[in-house]
């Protein structure tokens, strides 16, 4: 792979892991127009590993937050001011454990590689997003818990499938299930944070591959540019959830998903 294709694979990955447009989805379409080939999966992952530092960047506050509580819970030292963290603790645990479940199963069906099949996803992103214009969020850190936590673990475990945006169908379940428009986006971002790390030690076997197919620059220049361009993405969305405005991104799926069925082989 030559370092431009991995600047590119970059700046896709950085713009749509963030944005919800899938960047699962996007990735296999650029590879299929590019000719790249078979990729080790781990390349995928080693991006995905450059967004998650961008995310415990922006979001460092309450991670940290998290861990102090989790701490002193440990310690039997929490009191009610680390009731909100301790709620989302016993979320994320949920929710990445049925994200894995869900995400395992998916992960080893092939007929979601086919490009037309990732464009019919594409639309169903689309309409997921559609459907944000009509959620009416309202419920803080304190008032959740495992019930949100298989719900969003549910959803996560489903944006494995390229086509189906992550973020976006996270982000959208926590706001039809009443999630404030201020954490929704967080909450999403956060509890990815298991499935990065667990995707990462479950495909460390094809390391030695990643460096032979693809390069140590390529995959430099790759984890450099969408670890920049992420950080950016990011702190777009956040001000576009906040601003009740998730739903845009639909047109610009609709039009991907439609021009995918017509003109992808």
């Amino acid at each position: 792979m030559s370092v431009l294709k991995a600047l590119l694979l970059g700046i896709i990955q950085g713009i749509a892991e963030f944005l919800p447009v899938s960047s699962s989805g996007h990735l296999l379409i650029s590879r299929n127009l590019m000719d790249l080939g078979e990729v080790p999966v781990l390349f995928d992952v080693l991006l995905h590993v450059a967004t998650l530092i961008v995310v415990l960047i922006v979001f460092r506050e309450k991670v940290i937050a998290l861990f102090r509580s989790l701490g002193r819970w440990i310690a039997r030292r929490s009191d009610e001011s680390d009731k909100s963290n301790l709620n989302m603790i016993i979320l994320i645990f949920v929710a990445t454990f049925f994200t894995g479940g869900i995400g395992v199963v998916i992960s080893e069906l092939s007929f979601f590689e086919n490009p037309k099949v990732v464009s019919v996803f594409f639309l169903v992103t689309a309409l997921i997003l559609w459907t944000t214009r009509y959620a009416k969020p309202k419920k803080d850190y304190e008032s959740l818990g495992w019930k949100e936590g298989v719900l969003l673990g549910v959803a996560q475990g489903f944006g494995v499938i390229p086509g189906i945006s992550r973020s976006g169908i996270t982000i959208s379940t926590g706001l039809i299930g009443g999630i404030n428009r201020d954490k929704a986006g967080e909450i999403s971002f956060i509890i990815s944070i298991p499935a990065i790390l667990g995707a990462l030690v479950l495909e460390l076997k094809d390391g030695g591959a990643l460096l032979s197919e693809v390069g140590l620059l390529p995959l430099a220049a790759g984890f450099i540019m969408t670890m920049v361009v992420g950080y950016f993405s990011l702190l777009f969305l956040m001000k576009l959830i906040k601003g009740g405005r998730l739903y845009l991104f639909s047109f610009y799926l609709l039009a991907v998903g439609i021009a995918g069925l017509f003109f992808l082989p």
